[in-house]
């Protein structure tokens, strides 16, 4: 099966990118953790967050927005001592206030995110048409940090799009999720993650 070559690397790869990656995300709990996820991999390779995901998930209560936003210094102090997960102060702290943020909305996160979704476009052709910004993620994210959210440049924001399934980068050879007839239905994850092997700017 021809998959899009970021995802040959590891078999752990190819399961996200077979299962997970470019899935329509919906539920604010889910895209929560997907938010935060893509927050923590700033600067890191992506295989690094899907090893640490089952030990992010039980730091941070499943993603519960209700309930990490309810985390205080004592929690902070927790998660900079979990060897599970990525100890970094201000990715922390981010998550902590970014789940504030997502409960302070007059919406669901995932429909404040969704409201930004571009119209359907041919799939790329190869790595090199994938864009690592758009006009929609460029407008997300300044939407996001105007309501409290940190941790959500432009780059993270896109990747996110592509992650939940707001934007179609499987390549256009790739096996995956192709739909000629437009007959795909959403479909809730708690495991939805995002794109690039290596090294990112926020």
């Amino acid at each position: 099966m021809i998959r899009c070559p970021w995802a040959e690397s590891s078999q752990l790869y190819r399961d996200y990118h077979d299962f997970e990656w470019g899935e329509p995300l919906r539920g604010p709990d889910a895209m929560f953790e997907r938010v935060c996820l893509e927050a923590f991999q700033s600067g890191l390779s992506w295989i690094t967050i899907l090893r640490k995901r089952p030990a992010f998930r039980a730091a941070f209560a499943e993603f519960s927005i209700d309930r990490v936003s309810a985390f205080g210094e004592a929690d902070v102090a927790r998660l900079l001592a979990d060897q599970g997960i990525v100890r970094n102060r201000a990715k922390i702290e981010a998550a902590i206030a970014n789940a504030r943020a997502a409960k302070a909305l007059d919406r669901g996160l995932d429909e404040l995110i969704w409201s930004f979704a571009p119209p359907r476009r041919p799939r790329p052709r190869t790595i090199a048409d994938v864009p690592a910004t758009s006009p929609e993620s460029i407008a997300l994210a300044k939407e996001l940090k105007r309501r409290g959210f940190r941790f959500v440049g432009p780059t993270t924001a896109y990747a996110l799009m592509q992650a939940t399934g707001m934007v179609d980068d499987h390549l256009a050879d790739c096996w995956v999720g192709s739909d000629p007839h437009n007959t795909a239905r959403a479909i809730t994850f708690r495991t939805q993650v995002s794109v690039h092997n290596g090294d990112r700017e926020e």
